[in-house]
């Protein structure tokens, strides 16, 4: 049983709160660890020393701090395998997603190593009589990020690498449902040479999100998640004062005309509806034939492929997608399909009684 606490100062810290929650394996239904729930005085301490460490690592000059990112990508290569395995046990999907998850992040680290160069200001050699102009580009000082369950490693790499490279310091919170390769991450950071204190990993809920929210030192905050979420969090860190930026509720379209290649069509909703089981903002909740010739042949070969898909636990490497990540995820989409039916969509595959011998208790849709 994993027992995550916080990782702060570069070190793992417990939490203190009394307040925790179970993380789940997906696949088979089990408890594979706790997490602690930060309080508001857990974050504070975080960004008390967080705070305490940027001033220093923004006076390392940019080469030197992006040396620490490519130390980082060796690590990364070294543990590939580990954090792979983490992921698609705490998430649920496989293995081979869960790879691309995390290579999709280390590519923003391998553009954040461009970073000296990038950072380069600007200056205008006689912008007016007797007047010259230039531009710095400066750290804010500690910065945060909250981010989703879907995307564990890739959406905290967004967050965590232009931020650190800037010369910031940087307070994650993970989602609480898979924590154990955000806290992976800090820890591969802390070995590649990053001062303790640059980046600290808190875990908690909403407490602790409206704690980054209102913490007076925390100057900018980076989120993805849904869009009532995102309509909050950006509506209350502006509030505050603070730089905020909100991806929210991506959603997918696609519009499939007479002439479109069906093969490929249907090789792309295959992909985003049941690529991390569909858990992503690629998933393409609508697809619309054009014309009645145009749907009935892309439902001659979409069928198939749809039935022929393997369904199996986040370790097979074999499947072709895995579980969702919670039993209350996999009812809701239940919920979506009896919808349907209700509303007057016929149903040509149903995968709601779909059970994984062995895995009974598996959160897995058909």
């Amino acid at each position: 049983m994993i027992d995550y606490g916080h990782f702060i100062g570069g070190k793992h810290v417990a939490g203190t709160s009394g307040r925790k929650q179970d993380v789940m394996q997906p696949m088979d239904g089990s408890v594979r660890g706790t997490v602690a729930l930060a309080s508001q005085a857990e974050l504070r301490a975080a960004v008390e020393n967080a705070k305490a460490a940027q001033p220093k690592w923004a006076a390392t000059n940019p080469q030197r701090r992006v040396r620490v990112l490519m130390k980082f990508l060796e690590l990364v290569a070294r543990d590939y395998d580990e954090l792979a395995d983490i992921l698609a046990r705490e998430h649920g999907k496989t293995i081979a997603d869960a790879k691309g998850d995390i290579q999709r992040g280390l590519e923003v680290v391998e553009v954040c190593i461009g970073a000296p160069h990038m950072m380069k200001g600007e200056f205008t050699d006689g912008a007016g009589p007797g007047i010259d102009v230039y531009s710095m580009r400066q750290p804010l000082g500690v910065v945060a990020g909250i981010t989703p369950f879907n995307f564990p490693a890739m959406i905290p790499l967004w967050k965590i690498a232009p931020a650190i490279a800037c010369g910031n310091a940087f307070i994650l919170k993970p989602s609480e449902r898979d924590p154990g390769v955000p806290m992976r991450i800090a820890e591969l950071f802390l070995e590649a040479g990053l001062p303790a204190g640059i980046l600290n990993v808190v875990n908690g809920d909403k407490d602790v999100v409206d704690a980054i929210l209102d913490d007076p030192d925390i100057k900018a905050i980076g989120f993805v998640g849904s869009t009532p979420i995102a309509h909050y969090i950006y509506s209350r860190g502006t509030a505050a004062g603070k730089r905020v930026q909100c991806f929210g509720g991506a959603k997918n379209h696609m519009i499939i005309m007479p002439d479109a290649d069906m093969d490929q069509t249907v090789d792309a909703l295959i992909g985003a509806g049941y690529g991390s089981a569909g858990e992503r903002c690629m998933a393409i909740s609508v697809a619309v034939p054009v014309g009645n010739d145009t749907a009935n042949r892309l439902m001659e070969k979409l069928i198939p492929r749809v039935e022929s898909l393997k369904v199996g636990p986040s370790t097979d490497s074999s499947a072709d997608f895995g579980p969702l990540v919670t039993r209350q995820a996999l009812e809701r989409v239940k919920g979506y399909v009896d919808t349907g039916v209700e509303e007057g969509a016929k149903l040509v595959v149903d995968g709601r009684g779909f059970s994984m011998q062995g895995y009974e208790d598996g959160y897995y849709m058909g």
